[in-house]
């Protein structure tokens, strides 16, 4: 393959992360903060910058390899089209692996598949991307793996903070943690260093302030924060009349049958002012699914637009051949239920007094707590949970396009 130069302006990197660009003499390079920092922009540009100079074998890891394609390889992907060496490696969708012009390769791996990790040698620079999500026993491991004979191996490690539960602070942050200076950098950013964001995203950021604090200093300003024992306080009950809110209608339905309801949800989304409205609720037990169809007919909602579990494909097929028949299958992955929770936070909800099931789940759904340190977990407990699954599900009919995340990563520099 062609040798490359590179020739790329200081200006496309922010000015609190250039001094770290080319310097390689820490093991640990730690950065964390805020959503929109930057942090996994710059750590792509750094490990390709590094990569260019001379021959690598770089391993970049997420905990669950479904996450990596649609985040961090296409920031990989993205950047190498930026600076016009796409076309000049050897990109292996099959695989996730980019091969760049000098040899230098660069492997994309889930930690759910732990024996292709350990078969995989010469390793010379291994990124964590979003950390918190691994146990730092696997940290451990994987640092043990940077054994090769190259110069400056080093082990990168980003992520935004969620609870002085979690391992990183406990072992980079905690009063009693030991960091070593000689050995381990640790940067803190927030959406303020990033100067390529635009000004819609930090404004909806900076209205989280104002509509949810706990969200605000843990993603936008990047502090570890003990987080609230309930999920939700984003929400209020208030009289309204749906018919004078303009929108988009999305609806949910859960199933559910013994033990568990089935639950609906039915509100109006404003994208003008951040805000759910939700405006009808339905649940009950035992409910087949033709009682359901029959439900869903009587509210009105039979030809519209519904997200339900997809757990339950034999009945999402039933009820569309009896009627109901733009009802599909909900999105779920591993990490589906807090990327649901953290959207729902971005939005003001408001919840018509006649909906009661579900403000009684908004007063009791809370974050599980870690019986050693009393510290708030980022896991919900699994109750008070059947509308707000539901509503969980309907947000994923929200024009993505307007979302708060929507922006592209790489344009973000998340």
């Amino acid at each position: 393959m062609p040798q490359i130069e590179l020739n790329i302006s200081p200006k496309i990197f922010n000015d609190t992360y250039f001094p770290h660009l080319q310097d390689y003499s820490k093991r640990y390079e730690i950065y964390y903060g805020g959503a929109g920092s930057g942090k996994s922009v710059f750590l792509t540009q750094k490990l390709l910058i590094k990569a260019m100079a001379r021959r690598r074998k770089v391993l970049v890891i997420r905990k669950f390899a479904t996450t990596l394609k649609d985040s961090v390889f296409q920031l990989f992907i993205d950047t190498l089209k930026q600076w016009n060496i796409y076309s000049y490696c050897k990109i292996n969708l099959s695989t996730y692996t980019i091969t760049l012009p000098n040899e230098s390769i660069i492997l994309f791996k889930g930690l759910d598949n732990e024996e292709k990790i350990k078969s995989i040698a010469g390793i010379t620079d291994i990124w964590c991307e979003e950390a918190t999500e691994l146990t730092e026993d696997e940290f451990t491991q994987l640092d043990l793996r940077l054994r090769a004979k190259e110069p400056d191996l080093q082990a990168f490690a980003s992520f935004n903070p969620v609870s002085r539960a979690n391992w990183v602070f406990k072992k980079w942050f905690a009063e009693d943690a030991i960091v070593n200076p000689n050995t381990t950098m640790i940067l803190k950013t927030t959406y303020k260093d990033n100067k390529f964001l635009p000004k819609e995203y930090t404004d909806a950021l900076e209205e989280k302030a104002r509509t949810n604090p706990t969200y605000y200093r843990i993603y936008a300003l990047g502090e570890f924060c003990s987080l609230d024992k309930l999920i939700f306080n984003n929400w209020k009950v208030e009289e309204f009349n749906h018919n004078d809110i303009k929108g988009q209608l999305i609806i949910g339905l859960d199933f559910g049958f013994s033990n568990d309801i089935s639950a609906l949800t039915a509100s109006i989304v404003d994208e003008n002012t951040n805000t759910i409205y939700i405006f009808k609720t339905w649940g009950d037990t035992n409910k087949t699914n033709d009682d359901l169809a029959s439900i869903i007919t009587s509210l009105g909602f039979a030809k519209s637009q519904i997200k339900a579990d997809s757990a339950e494909p034999k009945s999402i097929e039933e009820l569309k051949r009896k009627g109901i028949t733009r009802i599909s299958a909900c999105s779920k992955g591993k990490d589906s239920i807090l990327y649901g929770i953290q959207t729902l936070q971005q939005y003001q909800i408001i919840v018509h007094p006649s909906c009661e099931g579900i403000i009684t789940e908004f007063e009791n759904y809370s974050w599980q707590k870690d019986k050693k340190t009393g510290e708030y977990l980022n896991q919900p407990i699994d109750s008070f949970n059947h509308y707000i699954d539901a509503l969980r599900y309907s947000i994923q009919i929200i024009d993505k396009s307007k979302k708060l995340k929507s922006f592209s990563r790489n344009g973000l520099g998340l």
